[in-house]
């Protein structure tokens, strides 16, 4: 059994950030088992604490940041490389800015800094995912997978194409993810712009305090007023992104992963795939089903039943914001003996109503809903976007927009797959069954 592991005293750290130019201070701190990793703005009135995991990503261009309400933390992606390559599992970084420090923009400070406070082992079995089955991200011509593979580590290969700009060209590197081998192979490849780039950024006010000197910023002839430190600089630091990103999964994972020209809204992409996996496979490992409501408890909240049923399980519950319920559509479905004969189709007005049960199903997640109904009262935005046929497994969402004493709205899809099937925003009046 692999054992969590946290560091055995607090380090400091402290720079300018890459975006912003701002001085700030880090503090490494140990944390408990199953603390998880997390970042605390110490700049505030209130510190904020803000774990590293994919739910609390918010999009920022080049950069992977971290939101919770109004306070964000930017730039994570180089510190949270080191931690994972270390092995770390619980720890506290304690920031007083809005972006971490960057230094040279590696990941070289981070690394060094937590090797000197120390890596210790604790007593607590490691969260690992072992990937099983790929999984695919794609945009474009951009795309990447998580694959099976035969070791107990991660391992990754980056093919990194810049075939039109001879300054880089076309780089493969593939990479071990284990301490000696990210010390000796990624830790001191740097962020790297292209000249274009570097321009726009600073005509925008970003990186005003950088100089060629300080940051990669590459021509058509190689490094500015710079080298490289290693021949394929380039793909290292994206192997080194890739790994920062691929933390906020909130586990070590097990396998291999292929990208090509993958970035940070890729990386985090799958990062998010991953942690639905690893939820669900501890929900089997636990309870022997992945169901947090099996159709047993599901018939003791909604009083459909056959034939008017239509979530088999719910399988994601975020307090009464949001659910994820299941529907797994049969040829046997009594619908399918009229619509349409020799062309089976699920009738859009189930597949809308197998939202609102879902979403009656999140209603009742508050306390003082516990046995009202969801009586649909309006729809907006109702759109169907794509036939389901005998076969497909309908993925229900619903997310809480208002939801009131009386009256509650929400934010439903159904998909097949990664296809959104049908969306609508429902209304709904919150009744007691016996004043029906």
């Amino acid at each position: 059994m692999k054992l969590q592991k946290t560091i055995n005293s607090e380090v400091r750290i402290s720079g300018k950030g890459l975006f912003s130019g701002k001085e700030a201070k880090m503090v490494f701190r140990p944390a408990e088992v199953n603390h998880g990793v997390v970042f605390v703005r110490t700049d505030l009135a209130e510190p904020v604490r803000i774990e590293a995991v994919v739910g609390n990503v918010t999009q920022m261009a080049r950069r992977t940041a971290l939101v919770k309400g109004p306070v964000s933390i930017e730039t994570t992606e180089h510190c949270l490389a080191a931690v994972s390559a270390l092995g770390i599992d619980n720890l506290i970084i304690e920031v007083d800015g809005v972006e971490l420090p960057c230094n040279d923009c590696s990941s070289i400070d981070y690394y060094k800094a937590l090797t000197k406070a120390g890596v210790v082992e604790q007593q607590g079995a490691k969260k690992e995912f072992v990937i099983r089955e790929p999984i695919t991200i794609s945009s474009g011509d951009s795309y990447i997978y998580a694959l099976p593979y035969d070791d107990d580590v991660l391992n990754i290969t980056f093919d990194l194409d810049y075939g039109g700009h001879t300054g880089i060209g076309r780089q493969i590197f593939s990479c071990r993810i284990v301490p000696e081998s990210f010390e000796n192979n990624l830790m001191s490849a740097r962020t790297f712009l292209l000249e274009a780039e570097a321009k726009q950024f600073q005509a925008r006010g970003l990186g005003a305090h950088l100089s060629p000197k300080d940051i990669l910023v590459i021509s058509s002839d190689g490094p500015i007023k710079n080298s490289y430190r290693y021949e394929n600089e380039c793909v290292r630091h994206k192997i080194l992104d890739l790994i920062g990103d691929l933390a906020l999964s909130g586990r070590s994972i097990c396998g291999r992963v292929v990208a090509y020209k993958s970035g940070h809204s890729l990386n985090q992409q799958l990062a998010g795939k991953i942690f639905e996996a690893a939820k669900q496979q501890d929900r089997i490992d636990r309870f022997g089903t992945d169901a947090i409501l099996d159709i047993r408890r599901i018939q003791k909240i909604l009083p459909h039943r056959y034939p008017f049923l239509l979530v088999d399980k719910v399988i994601e519950i975020e307090g009464d914001r949001k659910i994820k319920g299941v529907k797994n559509v049969s040829f046997n479905e009594q619908f399918f003996q009229g619509h349409f004969p020799g062309t089976p189709i699920m009738p859009g007005v189930l597949i809308i109503e197998a939202m609102a049960q879902v979403s009656g199903l999140l209603f009742a997640q508050r306390l003082e809903n516990t046995g009202k109904l969801a009586v649909l009262l309006s729809m907006d935005k109702v759109k169907l976007r794509k036939a389901v046929t005998p076969g497909d497994q309908l993925i229900l969402t619903s997310e809480t927009i208002r939801l009131r004493k009386r009256t509650a709205q929400c934010k439903c899809q159904a998909l097949v797959g990664d296809i959104i099937a049908a969306e609508a925003q429902i209304k709904f009046m919150l009744l007691d069954d016996d004043k029906l």
